[in-house]
């Protein structure tokens, strides 16, 4: 099993910049892709951005140009840094860990971390 700590939301003006980590609870399994989901209220859960192992990244075209994933592999953590803030940002932000051991695909999520966006 793995546990996922998220930490770094909160409330920040338009425009303003939040940093989000999520570190696994285990550093001795492979994670084939770490990545990032948000949920506002009345939607649906939506990907905002993921990275493999190997470093290759996708971005949501919401947020492509204003936020940058990056991953330790060492570690097991993964960054989110959210640059110029808008309101429709506001979600409760879930760290995902997908791996695949044989022929079997894991998920895991995080508790959720609350991201604001309000004047």
């Amino acid at each position: 099993q793995v546990q996922l700590v998220e930490s770094g939301g909160g409330l920040v003006q338009p425009g303003g910049s939040l940093r989000l980590s999520c570190a696994a609870s285990r550093s001795d399994l492979s994670i084939n892709a770490m990545g990032w989901y948000r949920q506002a209220p009345g939607k649906q859960r939506e990907l905002v951005a993921t990275i493999t192992s190997g470093g290759s990244v996708n971005y949501a075209d919401s947020v492509k140009g204003r936020f940058t994933i990056s991953r330790v592999n060492a570690k097991n953590t993964v960054y989110l840094q959210m640059n110029s803030l808008k309101p429709d940002d506001t979600a409760v932000y879930y760290c995902n860990a997908h791996r695949v051991v044989a022929l079997s695909e894991y998920d895991y999520w995080g508790q959720g971390t609350q991201v604001t966006v309000s004047s």
